[in-house]
């Protein structure tokens, strides 16, 4: 991979981070009414839905946790010069794989090996 396909792959990761960072901070976790509590509601189905938004935004702020995390460790593996490269087999990641999913550990095959392992 050569310099400028990095510096490409460097700006997508820090474009995704950022847009994953500002969805984090519009998905708080708080009431839409701070003076309510839950179960002093007046109908059960507007509790319900406040609930499953709460547990809907927590879920999607995990996720979007993690990608961050993974996207910070692809940044630090361009820093390392060992971005691209499949942390299974040793392997060169293909480009294809690398542009639908900028910010993976492993090629296709070791991706496969770890799946077969865990018996997915």
């Amino acid at each position: 991979m050569d310099t400028q396909q990095i510096e490409t792959f460097r700006q997508l990761l820090l474009d995704e981070r950022t847009r994953l960072t500002r969805n984090e901070e519009q998905l708080e976790i708080t009431d839409a009414d701070p003076e309510s509590d839950f179960g002093a509601s007046n109908h059960p189905a507007d509790e319900a839905t406040d609930i499953f938004l709460r547990e809907r935004n927590m879920i999607l702020q995990s996720n979007e946790a993690e990608i961050v995390a993974e996207i910070d460790a692809a940044l630090g593996r361009i820093d390392a010069g060992t971005y691209g490269i499949c942390e299974r087999t040793g392997e060169p990641i293909a480009l294809e794989r690398l542009e639908a999913l900028p910010y993976t550990r492993y090629s296709i095959e070791g991706q496969r090996q770890i799946e077969q392992e865990q018996g997915l």
